[in-house]
């Protein structure tokens, strides 16, 4: 018999909430619908539009994400056009915000097992790629006694100020917003600060600052294990730690003593990652790869100690220009190997703090529209 009166049933919203329930965001492999990423879907005869909310704007992996869903919806009978928009809303650390209100969505610091491996250049420009993917992001320079982010980020003379005299208020450049004892001491007079001093100014540095909504503080650490470093675990509680090493020997050998000091039972500070930094200069007129420090130190102290590698940054001289002249690689020449190296380090680091976040305790990352539950 001829198929007379076979009749197609319209696309509902109903249909496009299950289809979507089957495609998982590939880090933290859950379904959108069940995370609350989805929202606004409107269906318009065979056309569907909808939105997906990322955990993060340097999202790496979103056009896997936009094929999925266009697959997913695309095998429901009658439609004929898909529209994706995207948002992003970073995942809170819950235990931050629940202790230590100050705007914050998240704290990172960014520590080194000694000094000299380019831990605040590393610092720097992660802050800096974070902003240039839309993320609102700020700087807290807690190197007490080497404040170099007035210098790396082009403030050198800036001074902070209070509008309501109770916060200061950020100095602001290359859309990062930032603190520094820099900025608040005389630069040629020496710090010289103990415990309970160092521990009264990291609190001040970071309570009395008008942060406003961060998606990420950066934190950029004194090298080694010292006071600062307790001293900023006991006032905030940091989503988690990356480590920076250059890939000699003596530099790994530190490198460990630094993560197991987060891993401490009285600190307890994830460590989202080691980056190698310094790894190999590729000369500009042949392409050749030097290994001057060696490579591949990072990676293998990084599996040695059960923590992710999260990538090496090339010798550059145009890193050390750009630091010296306040302008991050990242800004100053996008394309270059160094900032494309820190531009991927930046979102697997983003990545890596929305799959720690939605594991912790919590049903869904975001208070999504209640009626996106998968149906039946």
């Amino acid at each position: 018999m001829l198929g007379f009166g076979k009749h197609t049933p319209p696309v509902t919203e109903a249909l496009v909430i299950q289809a979507l329930a089957t495609v998982n965001d590939p880090e933290i492999h859950r379904d959108l619908v069940s995370l609350g990423m989805v929202r606004d879907i409107v269906v318009d005869g065979g056309h569907v539009a909808f939105t997906v909310v990322l955990t993060t704007p340097a999202c790496p992996l979103r056009n896997q994400i936009e094929d999925d869903c266009r697959r997913a919806v695309g095998a429901i009978p009658g439609v004929e056009a898909i529209t994706v928009n995207w948002d992003a809303q970073v995942p809170r650390d819950n235990r931050l915000t629940s202790r230590v209100d100050i705007g914050v969505r998240n704290a990172v610091a960014v520590g080194s097992g000694k000094g000299g491996v380019g831990k605040s250049t590393v610092a720097v420009n992660l802050a800096v790629a974070l902003a240039r993917t839309g993320a609102s992001v700020g700087l807290l320079d807690a190197d007490v006694y080497g404040p170099n982010v007035p210098i790396m980020m082009g403030a050198v003379g800036a001074k902070p100020f209070s509008r309501d005299g109770k916060k200061i208020e950020p100095i602001e450049a290359h859309g990062v917003k930032m603190i520094s004892i820099g900025f608040l001491v005389d630069p040629k007079q020496p710090i010289v600060w103990r415990g309970p001093m160092l521990h009264g100014a990291i609190r001040q540095l970071l309570g009395d600052v008008n942060w406003g909504d961060l998606d990420y503080l950066v934190i950029d650490m004194p090298p080694g294990t010292g006071d600062v470093q307790l001293s900023l675990t006991q006032a905030l509680p940091l989503t988690g730690a990356v480590i920076v090493t250059t890939p000699q020997a003596v530099s790994m050998a530190d490198v460990v003593k630094s993560i197991a000091m987060f891993q401490l039972e009285q600190i307890d500070v994830p460590v989202l990652g080691v980056v190698e930094n310094m790894s190999g200069f590729v000369a500009p007129d042949t392409g050749k790869v030097y290994d001057i420090f060696g490579r591949g130190g990072g990676q293998v102290v990084a599996e040695q100690m059960g923590v992710p590698f999260l990538g090496d940054v090339p010798i550059d001289p145009a890193v050390r220009a750009g630091g010296d002249a306040g302008t991050p690689i990242v800004v100053a020449d996008p394309d270059a190997p160094a900032a494309q190296a820190f531009a991927a380090i930046a979102q697997k680091l983003a990545a890596g703090i929305s799959v720690l976040n939605v594991n912790r305790p919590r049903e869904r990352m975001f208070q999504a529209d209640p009626d996106l539950a998968i149906m039946g």
